[in-house]
């Protein structure tokens, strides 16, 4: 229904990156579905997501558990909550066209020495049904001035060489590559 004399045009809206939220567990659930479908999440699988499946999936269907899902995430970004050893404050984000979850980028509030070879202060992940839209370099560009705010700057990121596509996201959003160890690319990106 129209009001205030609109035209009735349909606005475009805009993705966005939000705190995690149950507003979106629909999609959420449909994009863990794509990756799940892509192999992520198995047992080998270490990046984020694949352990959010591997930890949560099969109990995501009752909504006070995705609740909880969502408590945690956001409790996560607290320097004195509960987590793993080795694991350090983080603050995750999700990229959302309104209901639509898009993907999800995680900034690591400081470094440890693992992160300092793989993982960085920043990763990201774009949905399968999402990819290659320029999601994920409009999600990082939205990320860096929060990576700022958290005293991050500049911030690290890595990749693997042959990912040519986070490759280049990094690289649009100014990250300079400094070096390859064990297997990883590592970019340092200004914040401000």
């Amino acid at each position: 229904m129209c009001v205030s004399g609109c035209t009735c045009a349909k606005v475009a809206s805009m993705p966005q990156l939000i705190t995690p939220t149950v507003d979106v567990r629909a999609s959420f659930l449909a994009a863990m579905g794509e990756i799940q479908a892509e192999g992520g999440g198995g047992p080998d699988d270490d990046s984020l997501s694949g352990r959010w499946i591997l930890g949560w999936a099969d109990r995501w269907a009752d909504p006070a558990v995705f609740a909880s899902f969502v408590g945690q995430l956001r409790a996560d970004a607290l320097e004195d909550s509960p987590r793993p050893a080795g694991h350090v404050p983080s603050t995750t984000l999700w990229w959302a066209d309104g209901p639509e979850y898009l993907g999800r980028l995680t900034i690591r509030h400081r470094l440890t020495e693992r992160l300092l070879v793989i993982g960085g202060h920043i990763g990201y992940d774009v949905r399968p049904a999402a990819r290659r839209r320029g999601h994920a370099a409009a999600m990082l560009a939205a990320a860096l001035p929060v990576a700022r705010s958290l005293g991050i700057n500049p911030a690290l990121m890595t990749c693997d060489p042959g990912n040519i596509a986070s490759r280049k996201v990094i690289e649009a959003n100014g990250g300079v590559l400094e070096d390859e160890r064990n297997g990883k690319l590592r970019f340092w990106a200004p914040t401000s």
